[in-house]
């Protein structure tokens, strides 16, 4: 209560560091607390529900892997959304408070990137039309750094962009606090992006994979006379879609040359590709 008390302008700051120990030192202190949170984030006093909002983040920053892992369940993550939507709180929550919440989840997308619910939250509000763009992260403000950091983090492997960050993270600089948000955000933005290129691949490979199975069986039916009007359309189908992929998995292998095993996987589905288009000229446009 004293932590998020609405006649009080600024934060309680030693409150809020109490609040904080207290979730690490009592058994029940994680589930009360989220409940508590929840709750004061709900309120429709605007101050209160900011203060609980700030009280939220501090414990995002101090209380650990049980912390982030209980934020990100669709049972927290509910309560959150319940203040944005117009079904719930939504229509009283003042602006302010809304605009917290959204830079808050969203927030926890860029550094919890491989807890997909929180990803999934997100992604229906926008779809929903309740969030319309993404908030931009205030560089002021040092966010929690993801845990687990995802593995071959550039940290794990950049020995001294990983001295750097430690070296302004201790600093009591604003502007070398400012330097470290924005080197974490670019680390975690060359995350998203391998990631988006193992995806690009994985989706790749398999609908070749995928396309490649189905032709063989049409053309197997094909050679012997049993294939209906419909399915050798669909064979013409597979058969220009398989052609488009071709430049794709080119493109894919120019960006992956630094993965033996990745490259040799696209290698492989372009082989399978190359031999169905050369079957379905040989077998199907000769005749």
């Amino acid at each position: 209560d004293k932590a998020t008390d609405p006649s009080t302008p600024e934060e309680n700051w030693e409150c809020i560091q109490r609040f904080c120990d207290q979730v690490n030192a009592d058994t029940e202190g994680l589930s009360l607390a989220l409940r508590l949170l929840a709750h004061k984030i709900q309120s429709p006093q605007e101050r209160e529900a900011l203060h609980a909002l700030t009280v939220l983040e501090t414990c995002v920053n101090n209380c650990g892997d049980r912390f982030h892992s209980e934020i990100a369940k669709f049972r927290f993550l509910n309560e959150l959304i319940k203040v944005l939507s117009p079904k719930y709180y939504g229509i009283w929550s003042s602006e302010k408070v809304k605009f917290r919440v959204t830079e808050v989840i969203f927030s926890w997308t860029v550094w919890f990137p491989q807890e997909v619910k929180i990803r999934d939250a997100y992604h229906m509000l926008k779809k929903q039309g309740i969030v319309k763009e993404d908030p931009k992260l205030p560089e002021d403000k040092i966010l929690p750094p993801p845990s687990p950091r995802p593995q071959n983090s550039i940290f794990d492997t950049d020995e001294e962009k990983s001295k750097l960050l430690a070296r302004l993270l201790k600093s009591s600089h604003a502007e070398d606090l400012q330097a470290a948000n924005r080197l974490i955000q670019s680390v975690v933005r060359e995350e998203q992006e391998k990631s988006a290129l193992v995806s690009r691949r994985v989706n790749a490979v398999s609908e070749v994979s995928d396309n490649v199975k189905h032709m063989d069986e049409l053309l197997e039916n094909y050679r012997r006379k049993e294939l209906s009007p419909a399915d050798q359309e669909t064979l013409h189908t597979l058969f220009q879609r398989c052609e488009k992929l071709r430049p794709l998995l080119f493109r894919l292998a120019s960006e992956t040359v630094a993965d033996d095993e990745a490259l040799a996987e696209i290698l492989q589905a372009n082989d399978k590709l190359l031999r169905v288009l050369g079957q379905y000229r040989q077998v199907v446009a000769c005749q």
